[in-house]
Parts: C-alpha cells; sequence; structure tokens
C-alpha cells in the first residue's frame, strides 16, 4: 500500500495510518471483506514499528470498520456502520479541510425524498413507462450505423447540429414562432440556456425579476449568479403584469439601474399551472421594450396541452430582439436527453454561443443527430399526442382523488403542463406536512420551495400527477390525506394526532 505518512507532523504516526485506511474503507476504495496486510507486512513496507500498525488496526476495529481473527487476518468488516459512511474524510482525521473547501459549502444541500417500490412520488418529471425507449434506441443505433465514428465526435458547430436547429425552426414554426435556424443554439436543457443567459448577462449584485412562486432552480441558478432577486404575483392568468409595470417604473423614478432580466414561464407555471393571458402578454412585451428589460420565456412544457387553445408565445409577438425563448424536449420525450434550445437575436446570440463553447464545448452530437432523426420522421408528434392523452388521464384522476379525499385543499385544474398547485387546509403547514407524509410514504414539493421568502409557501404544496399511473395517485392522495388529517388544527388549538 502507497499510504503517505509524515513523520514531522504533530499528528502521531498510528492517527494518520488509521485515518487513511478509514478514509479508503468508508469511500470502497477498500471493499467489505477485503483482506489488510498483516502488522508485519504493512510496518515493514511503510518503515514504521509494528506497534504503529497494531494500535491503528485496533482503533479500526474498535470503529467497527474492521474484525480481526485468528488465522485469517484483518479484514475490512463485512457490514459497515452506517455512521462511517459518507463522512467527511477532513473530519475523521481529526483536521478540517482546506480552506478554499469551507468557503464552497453550500447553505442549500440536496434533498432527496424517500426511496422504494411503495413510495407514491409526486415529484419529478414524467412517467419513465411512456418514453419511448425502444423507438429511441433503434433510431440511435440507425445514426451509428449510417455515421459510424463521426457522430462520437466533437460536433462542428457548438450552436449545435445544423439538421437540429432546422428542425426546431420547424417545431416552432407550428406554434407561430418564425425564426432561421442562425437563431437557435442547441443546450443542455432549458436549465443551461438559463445558465448562460446568466452568465452573459448578470452580474453580481444585478436585480432579476421573477415570478412568485417560481421555479425553485431556477431561484438558485439565478441566486448562484449573485442576483437580487425581485418577485413579481402570479395569480390565475399568469404574472401580475399591473405590478411589473409598477415596480419598472419605481426603478426608473428612483434612478436605479435597470433589471437585467425578467424570468417567467408562460405556459402551466410551475409550480402554479396558470398561463399567462394573451392581453397580459402583449403587456409584458411593451413594459420590456419600453424599460429595456430583457425577457427568460421558458416555455418548458409549452406542448403538453389538455384543453383550451394555445395562446402565441411572447417570442411570436417580439420583432426586436426583446425575448429569449427557452425550449426543451427533456419534458416531452426524456428527461435523460438533456437537450434544450435557446432562440435568441442580435449580436447577443455569438456571445451566448461563445459562453456554450467554453462551458461545455457543445452538447453530444449523437443525441442531437439521433433526436433529429427521431423527430424529423413524425415520431416526435405522435408520441406527443400519446403522451398528452395519457397525462391529462392523470391529471383528471388526482382531481377527482382530491375531491374525494381532500375536499377542503384548494387547486385550480391546470390547462396542461405537469404541476397541481394544491392550497392546503387551514392550519396544515407544508415543511411540517412533507415530514408526515414521507412517514406514511408519500413525497410531494413543499411550497416553500418556490418563493423567495419559504414562509411565503408554508400553506402550499406541488403535485407532479405526471409521474405516477392512476391507481397510485388515488393510493398516494389517500396516504396524503392521512398525513394532513394527523396535522389539522382542533378548535381547541391542539392538532388531530394530539387528542
Amino acid at each position: 500500500m502507497r499510504i503517505p505518512l509524515d513523520p514531522d507532523s504533530r499528528v502521531p504516526l498510528y492517527r494518520q495510518l488509521e485515518g487513511w485506511l478509514r478514509d479508503a474503507i468508508t469511500t470502497g476504495a477498500l471493499p467489505v471483506d477485503s483482506r489488510l496486510p498483516s502488522s508485519r507486512a504493512l510496518a515493514a513496507d511503510l518503515g514504521v514499528s509494528r506497534v504503529t500498525v497494531g494500535t491503528a488496526y485496533a482503533e479500526l476495529e474498535s470503529a467497527g470498520l474492521v474484525v480481526a481473527a485468528v488465522g485469517s487476518g484483518t479484514r475490512v468488516a463485512p457490514v459497515l456502520p452506517t455512521t462511517a459512511v459518507g463522512a467527511a474524510p477532513g473530519d475523521r482525521r481529526g483536521g478540517t479541510w482546506p480552506a478554499w473547501q469551507g468557503s464552497a459549502e453550500t447553505s442549500e444541500p440536496a434533498e432527496a425524498g424517500p426511496r422504494g417500490p411503495d413510495v407514491v412520488a409526486f415529484t419529478g418529471v414524467g412517467d419513465p413507462a411512456a418514453y419511448p425507449v425502444a423507438e429511441f434506441g433503434r433510431t440511435i443505433r440507425q445514426v451509428l450505423a449510417r455515421e459510424g465514428a463521426a457522430a462520437l465526435s466533437y460536433g462542428p458547430d457548438p450552436a449545435g447540429d445544423p439538421s437540429l436547429r432546422r428542425t426546431v425552426t420547424q417545431l416552432l414554426a407550428s406554434q407561430g414562432i418564425g425564426v432561421p435556424p442562425e437563431s437557435v443554439l442547441i443546450t443542455s436543457g432549458s436549465q443551461q440556456a438559463l445558465a448562460l443567459v446568466c452568465q452573459v448577462l448578470v452580474r453580481p449584485g444585478d436585480t432579476v425579476l421573477v415570478e412568485e412562486p417560481t421555479y425553485d432552480l431556477a431561484l438558485r441558478l439565478l441566486r448562484a449568479a449573485g442576483a437580487q432577486l425581485v418577485g413579481v404575483p402570479v395569480d390565475g392568468h399568469g404574472l401580475r403584469v399591473d405590478v411589473l409595470a409598477e415596480l419598472l417604473e419605481r426603478h426608473r423614478l428612483l434612478d436605479r439601474p435597470r433589471p437585467r432580466l425578467l424570468y417567467v414561464v408562460p405556459n402551466f407555471q410551475n409550480p402554479t399551472g396558470a398561463s399567462l393571458s394573451g392581453s397580459r402578454r402583449h403587456a409584458l412585451l411593451e413594459l420590456a421594450r419600453v424599460h429595456g428589460v430583457p425577457v427568460f420565456e421558458d416555455d418548458f412544457a409549452g406542448d403538453l396541452r389538455y384543453s383550451g387553445r394555445a395562446t402565441p408565445a411572447i417570442k411570436s409577438l417580439d420583432d426586436g430582439g426583446h425575448v429569449l425563448y427557452a425550449g426543451t424536449f427533456s419534458k416531452l420525450l426524456m428527461p435523460g436527453l438533456r437537450i434544450g434550445y435557446l432562440v435568441v437575436d442580435g449580436p447577443v446570440r455569438q456571445r451566448l454561443v461563445e459562453a456554450k463553447q467554453v462551458t461545455d464545448l457543445g452538447t453530444s452530437l449523437l443525441l442531437q443527430r439521433a433526436l433529429d432523426r427521431f423527430v424529423t420522421v413524425g415520431r416526435y408528434q405522435t408520441n406527443l399526442r400519446r403522451t398528452g392523452r395519457l397525462y391529462r388521464e392523470r391529471r383528471d384522476a388526482l382531481r377527482s382523488a382530491l375531491a374525494e379525499h381532500l375536499p377542503d385543499a384548494g387547486f385550480a385544474l391546470p390547462a396542461g403542463g405537469l404541476f397541481a398547485w394544491v392550497a392546503l387546509p387551514a392550519g396544515v403547514r407544508s415543511d411540517t406536512l412533507l415530514r408526515a407524509a414521507r412517514d406514511r410514504g408519500v413525497d410531494v414539493a413543499p411550497g416553500s420551495r418556490f418563493f423567495l421568502r419559504p414562509e411565503d409557501g408554508a400553506g402550499h404544496i406541488r403535485l407532479n400527477f405526471a409521474v405516477q399511473p392512476q391507481e397510485r395517485i388515488a393510493a398516494g392522495v389517500v396516504r396524503l390525506a392521512a398525513a394532513v388529517d394527523s396535522l389539522r388544527v382542533t378548535p381547541s388549538g391542539t392538532s388531530s394526532r394530539q387528542r
């Protein structure tokens, strides 16, 4: 074993050795049940005494990380203590991480929900059972058979494969957005599109306007860019353009720097499911023109419409480069594709292409060409219709289950998209409900994630109805209702579970 020991360190040699072996065991570098060298052999290899090695082994044994038996030597324990797995190596050695790593700590750790076949999760994106796996797999094989190794190379254009960009413009034309392929930038999902725009347009301290509530990972991305976020409320018809007008006028009168960006999800907004009305879209675009504020239009699921008529995209009304329009194939085909697109006009496009190139050198050429072939032959539209029917049935199943088992919860039936925004009964908070729901095998997204001030979302949860089949939706709502009942406040001021 090559173990770096420092005889000049203030940390005793046995502690250095024990720390190195502990790290190797808990990270899996030394697999369970693997045999360690004998104390004699390791001491000779490292140039230390057998007492040093024996003491280190004794420390590991007392921690439950190794087992020693006469005749078979010392081995990594077949089952490791749960407290040892995933612990910080720097802490285990009795030291600390370097200062630069301490400054990288996050205040928003990713929180994983419960997992297991019996958990009903109203979170995530779409149902993997609905992904066109077989068809897309055949398409990839066809591309490889036709193009060979060339399909596995870097793409010649960091803006994306020209054929796929032409296909995107054809899809956009069917939605009333007429742009040339030169205006399209292929990205790794719409999330990267927003990240690139932040990289180019937003500097630390800049004001960025966002809907409130809005997509939680957009909030985290904008905060990571150092933006000062200002919320604009959303109602049943989308973003309150009258409030937006007041905010922009106040900035002008106070001679403040103009906001650097407005982030908006006009179709089936995440998390509320609301859609921005046509009149508000016109008014929003006019405000952007007058005040010189670029609009980032995130149309993550605009094609997933179940009722009503489509409203023209804000980008379709734009003739002056005021709107950056982002779309994605992830929600309609497969999230793992990580292929989206950004439609942008004007000089800023080249800066975005350069930012894309230095970020990842370009999106996978194989996946781009496979997706282009898949979409071009019409399977995309077929899959869209099939997915739309499936998700509409699930939306209706959620509505029926909520009406039956949580009749005092408020919600508006979304005309499309993936989410239902549910107002909880009086006295029930989403943070405490999350814990109670997970205890019963159901997972939801608490409303606190989608607000600038988490407390403002305490009375709501977001449910994704697309992920689960209808029978699982009904079972999940029954569990959710049981969790709500356990938290209801009685007239005496105590919860029902305290009586």
